[in-house]
């Protein structure tokens, strides 16, 4: 199975092509800051640039709503390729195949309904009594 999973912030705002032919597809290529974990001692240990690419109507998506610095989570696949390169050298390029997008956090300047903004104190959101009559479950 080839899945994988990342969250991380935007290096720069997408880079958007569409391909020549009939029927032009979007071709979105962009790279994700995904921080590593902590360290015992508590060190920043870094973080990796991984190179996501996404298509179609996933392109036309990360080319409206993506932009440098946004931190999102990203579902994909890791596929592997080769070129040669103007100078006769091979390259060899790893990119993450964006199967679906998600934001992780809400819009600069966009402001959350008063009952779903967290608290100052314990950071969780005040849910409303009554929100039982609306769960679709029991």
């Amino acid at each position: 199975m080839n899945k994988t999973v990342l969250m991380g912030r935007l290096t720069k705002d997408p880079d958007v092509r569409y391909s020549q032919g009939q029927e032009a597809t979007c071709i979105a290529r962009y790279t994700l800051a995904v921080d590593r974990m902590k360290t015992k001692n508590n060190q920043d240990p870094g973080a990796d640039f991984i190179s996501c690419v996404a298509f179609g109507k996933r392109g036309e998506f990360a080319e409206k709503y993506l932009k440098k610095g946004m931190k999102v989570a990203i579902t994909g696949r890791i596929q592997t390729g080769s070129y040669d390169a103007k100078d006769g050298h091979k390259v060899y390029t790893t990119d993450v195949v964006v199967e679906e997008h998600e934001f992780c956090e809400k819009r600069e300047g966009a402001a959350a309904p008063a009952e779903t903004q967290p608290t100052a104190d314990d950071g969780f959101m005040n849910i409303p009594d009554d929100i039982q009559e609306e769960l679709p479950f029991n």
